[in-house]
């Protein structure tokens, strides 16, 4: 089943997992997990994105993260194809290197926080890549190492970390160090990659009190948390569907009142300005339209030309001839958009 679109807000908390397309390394030498770091030390503060954990396996990683004012779509593409993109230059390859687009879970920040910094930094133990914490407190390829002091990522939120563990860096990095060594023991946790409800309300059984949409949130693996949580999230997402919805309709309603003026000033009917016509009054009917929806409603081209029938090289063509249209038959902007009373 594919997957539904990213849940993102801005200040939303995100556990990120990247891996290699068909399992396959994405990380082949130290000049590659480096290279990786340095994109995140520079997207990261341009972005306004906090990064709280980190690990690098060799054909995966993790990211626990806090999106700023730039979407994490949008921050991790510029990482991810730039790493790509480097890699294959490197390693004389082509093609893909990630399997798929990255999975980004939307967590609920107060009981999942410190569980997923945990979680996070014990990967390399877990995959038997180092084999103790005392070789991960200076292990550089896992954010545990930072926190500890052991290594310096400006870029890593090290004193969010911390500021949970006591007032002293001393004191909260001793703390942090016992709560790290006493997840150990827990090995691999499955709940923590998503899927809120159907923890949280007592499993498949309970989700038969939800409404048909939301049964698909229940067991959503872009969230992680308490049903109050991601019924929230369900609230939210809702809401901007609607509003999104809203916009649609209201900008395909302004383009059509602006096609039926636009018809009536050369005496056509709405029909032949999107009827592949080639007459001079349709030439000059689109390309008034393509100028005053592109230059001055905001309308897209690819809008325009669906609604007009049309190819793209025409609207493109109409949006420049279109003023000098308008200018030569006498009509003004006011014209032909103001709402008739």
């Amino acid at each position: 089943m594919p997957r539904g679109p990213r849940l993102d807000v801005q200040g939303a908390l995100h556990h990120v997992m990247v891996r290699g397309i068909e399992r396959r390394d994405i990380f082949r030498s130290d000049r590659d997990r480096e290279d990786l770091l340095e994109r995140f030390a520079e997207i990261a503060p341009a972005t306004g994105t906090a990064i709280y954990a980190w690990s690098l396996l060799p054909n995966h990683f993790h990211l626990l993260l806090r999106t700023g004012h730039t979407t994490i779509s949008r921050v991790m593409r510029r990482v991810l194809t730039g790493y790509a993109g480097a890699f294959n230059r490197r390693h004389q390859r082509a093609g893909h290197l990630f399997q798929n687009r990255f999975k980004s879970v939307l967590v609920e920040e107060d009981p999942y926080f410190l569980q997923l910094v945990r979680y996070i930094h014990l990967n390399p133990i877990r995959a038997g890549v180092v084999q103790n914490l005392n070789e991960l407190n200076s292990w550089p390829w896992s954010g545990h190492a930072t926190v500890m002091g052991r290594r310096a990522h400006p870029w890593q939120d090290t004193a969010f970390v911390l500021g949970h563990f006591g007032r002293s860096v001393r004191a909260a990095r001793r703390a942090y160090r016992k709560f790290a060594a006493d997840g150990i023991a827990e090995g691999r946790r499955p709940e923590l990659t998503g899927g809120g409800l159907i923890r949280s309300l007592g499993g498949r059984a309970s989700l038969a009190l939800l409404q048909k949409d939301r049964e698909r949130w229940a067991y959503d693996e872009r969230v992680l948390g308490s049903s109050e949580f991601v019924e929230a999230v369900w609230h939210d997402v809702t809401e901007r569907r609607a509003e999104m919805l809203q916009s649609v309709q209201a900008r395909a309603e302004r383009l059509a009142r602006l096609v039926r003026r636009v018809a009536d000033r050369l005496g056509l009917g709405e029909a032949e300005l999107s009827a592949g016509g080639r007459r001079k009054t349709v030439w000059t009917g689109r390309g008034v339209v393509s100028h005053i929806a592109v230059r001055h409603l905001g309308h897209t081209v690819s809008e325009v030309a669906r609604a007009l029938g049309v190819s793209i090289q025409t609207v493109l063509r109409g949006v420049e001839q279109g003023g000098q249209l308008m200018k030569a038959h006498g009509w003004t902007l006011d014209d032909l958009t103001k709402k008739r009373k």
